[in-house]
């Protein structure tokens, strides 16, 4: 059986900045999640804490399809959410629709 998607607002395309992360807090504030606009115009949403030591990723540096950790500089691809090697771990990733400017992060149902 196919797992039911809440779709959850988080930010309109216009207030984000290009290649800069945002944090937005989802769920009565129980999920915090970096939300990037990529330079080639996609979203991206991944957990917002690095595997490593809990830096928050939404301050990190961005390049491509990567960010990097503003803590130990650990490289993270956020279309799958795994850590780029030397450095092992994985981040959780999040589906994204666009609808009329406005940006929605699909989660699961509980």
């Amino acid at each position: 059986m196919e797992k039911m998607l809440n779709k959850v607002f988080v930010a309109t395309i216009t207030e984000l900045p290009e290649n800069l992360g945002r944090t937005v807090y989802v769920g009565e504030g129980k999920l915090e999640l970096a939300i990037f606009k990529l330079s080639n115009g996609k979203i991206r949403v991944i957990e917002n804490r690095c595997p490593h030591k809990g830096g928050v990723l939404a301050e990190g540096m961005v390049s491509g399809e990567h960010v990097f950790c503003p803590m130990h500089d650990w490289k993270i691809n956020m279309s799958d959410g795994n850590v780029q090697a030397p450095d092992i771990g994985c981040v959780k990733t999040f589906q994204t629709e666009v609808q009329n400017n406005q940006v929605y992060v699909l989660l699961p149902e509980n």
